[in-house]
């Protein structure tokens, strides 16, 4: 099943539903995720993919937890076109389960501040933030909704992780009603919620990102909207590396020059960009030039 952002609507109501199976692994393949490391940057990439298919074409959003858990943070970025990346601030954590016998998201999270960040594109971006609820993730993005955009909405997120330590379903869905939705239509959805399945045992009976929209939303008609592949990809190249390099001052170049070579690391995906002496003395040479 490849990874796809689903959306859909009918009267008072707007519905979102990801598959994101592939490229939690590929996350977790890049930041060596423990399960529950996992599970929580798995969870926080469909969020941001979720919230971003509610932008403009040229927008992106970030999504930042920053909890006192032994986690430290989790970071995601999402476009509306179905791209996402994303990394957590220490991928070997791994809590003992809950007496439920699910990962201790929550206790790796620990409590701290939320933060969603709309970039537009035009002057400054936008920001919002709450305090963590539960560190579920779900749950606290569904809190940030209401009290930092007004907007009421449920949130469902997912990541079953196996024995192998790689995610077997992961996705989620978005609810948000809408200013025409009626007392009816609110009380309907709150009994179809209290009936949801978690997401991430649809996806791994095969249901689709369809699929969950329909097994949500049973008993409403709805009108499906539009597709989105989604793929974990990185902003990062060379040149974006070489200009972070141009940043630093004169010693810190020195020091890299007389160590003869230096390895810059994305922190969002892991790749790796090896420098040679020589190219680290032509870039000093550069910075050097326009200080």
């Amino acid at each position: 099943m490849s990874d796809i952002l689903v959306k859909a609507i009918t009267k008072g109501i707007r519905v979102y539903a990801a598959v994101t199976t592939e490229l939690v692994n590929e996350a977790i393949k890049r930041h060596d995720c423990s399960p529950t490391a996992a599970a929580a940057l798995g969870r926080t990439m469909t969020g941001a993919l979720l919230l971003a298919a509610n932008l403009k074409n040229q927008e992106a959003i970030t999504v930042s937890f920053q909890g006192n858990g032994p986690l430290g943070y989790i970071t995601a970025d999402a476009t509306p076109d179905g791209y996402v990346r994303g990394y957590v601030g220490n991928p070997h954590v791994n809590l003992p389960l809950k007496a439920d016998g699910k990962l201790d998201v929550g206790g790796a999270v620990g409590e701290g501040m939320v933060q969603v960040t709309r970039f537009t594109g035009l002057g400054e971006p936008m920001r919002g933030s709450c305090e963590i609820v539960s560190g579920e993730i779900a749950e606290d993005l569904t809190n940030y909704l209401f009290t930092s955009e007004q907007t009421a909405s449920s949130v469902g997120l997912g990541v079953l992780v196996g024995t192998d330590f790689k995610a077997m379903a992961a996705g989620g869905f978005m609810l948000q009603l809408m200013p025409d939705a009626d007392e009816e239509i609110i009380s309907r959805v709150e009994e179809a919620l209290k009936k949801v399945r978690p997401v991430s045992s649809m996806i791994a009976d095969g249901v689709s990102a369809k699929g969950i929209i329909a097994e949500l939303m049973a008993g409403f008609e709805m009108d499906y909207l539009s597709s989105t592949e989604l793929a974990f990809r990185c902003k990062c190249n060379r040149e974006r590396i070489e200009d972070v390099l141009l940043s630093l001052s004169h010693a810190d170049m020195q020091a890299l020059v007389d160590d003869g070579q230096a390895e810059v690391c994305c922190q969002f995906c892991g790749e790796k960009y090896h420098f040679e002496k020589d190219e680290l003395v032509h870039l000093m040479k550069l910075a050097d030039g326009v200080r």
